[in-house]
């Protein structure tokens, strides 16, 4: 009896050709490190900005990678890549394949590496919302292995949306003072993270050239006309630096190794 014939191959998944291409893998993996814009993409990458431009494009149609104006020069715009969006395709792209190429999460440390506890400063403009919000979730979730604080360049005092948004999380804040990024300026960082773009454009080089990581996030307090109009908007950046500081702190227990 004659084998049947064979059907039609499935095609791959459309995410492999999105960032099988090396140029956009490049600029994937340059994103994956830290919010950056088009000119610095074009530097790291040695590539013709009409180039990145159309990768960067195609990426976006692909919702792999959005694009915010910048605080500091709204004639520029800083490029994001959502990591879990990268995960979860992942993560589908080995199921087309087979169904044992699951991505199973990781699974939680049993119990936190000895040595020296990695220090980390979040830094926005104010140290009223933002890097505040940052320093309290990475202590909740990295505990001991790491030694978080935050700054501003104008400091000015915290912002009851913030408190309120991570007490809904079950985190306190309250009584936290803010602090002038100078006290910290003869201090040795592993990481520095700048949380809004004009902070970035005046961030001090630290002692022991630590890495150095920009994460483009809109002040929260700027948005609707009073402080109940703009909680939302405190949620929501709650929310993506708990999203963004779990990816991070993959990184660092990595580099622990």
């Amino acid at each position: 009896m004659p084998a049947a014939a064979p059907g039609k191959p499935p095609a791959p998944p459309a995410f492999l050709s999105l960032v099988g291409h090396p140029v956009r893998w490049r600029l994937l993996s340059e994103l994956a490190g830290s919010d950056l814009r088009v000119g610095e993409l074009c530097v790291r990458l040695g590539v013709r900005q009409n180039l990145v431009s159309y990768h960067l494009g195609r990426l976006r149609d692909g919702r792999l990678v959005g694009r915010r104006r910048s605080a500091a020069d709204g004639r520029d715009s800083y490029y994001v890549l959502d990591l879990d969006r990268c995960g979860e395709l992942l993560s589908r792209t080995g199921l087309a394949l087979h169904p044992g190429l699951r991505l199973a999460p990781s699974a939680p440390r049993s119990e936190q590496r000895r040595g020296r506890r990695v220090q980390l400063l979040f830094l926005c403009t104010g140290n009223s919302a933002r890097s505040q919000i940052a320093q309290a979730l990475v202590e909740r979730l990295a505990g001991d292995a790491v030694d978080a604080h935050s700054a501003g360049s104008h400091p000015k005092p915290l912002h009851p949306n913030a408190v309120r948004a991570m007490s809904e999380l079950g985190i306190q804040i309250a009584g936290r003072r803010s602090i002038h990024l100078n006290e910290f300026s003869a201090r040795r960082f592993d990481y520095v993270a700048t949380l809004c773009d004009r902070v970035r454009e005046v961030c001090p080089e630290f002692p022991g050239h630590p890495n150095v990581i920009h994460w483009s996030i809109p002040d929260p307090a700027r948005e609707g006309d009073s402080d109940e109009q703009s909680y939302p908007a405190f949620v929501r950046t709650a929310d993506e630096l708990g999203r963004r500081i779990r990816f991070l702190l993959a990184l660092i227990d990595q580099a622990r190794r």
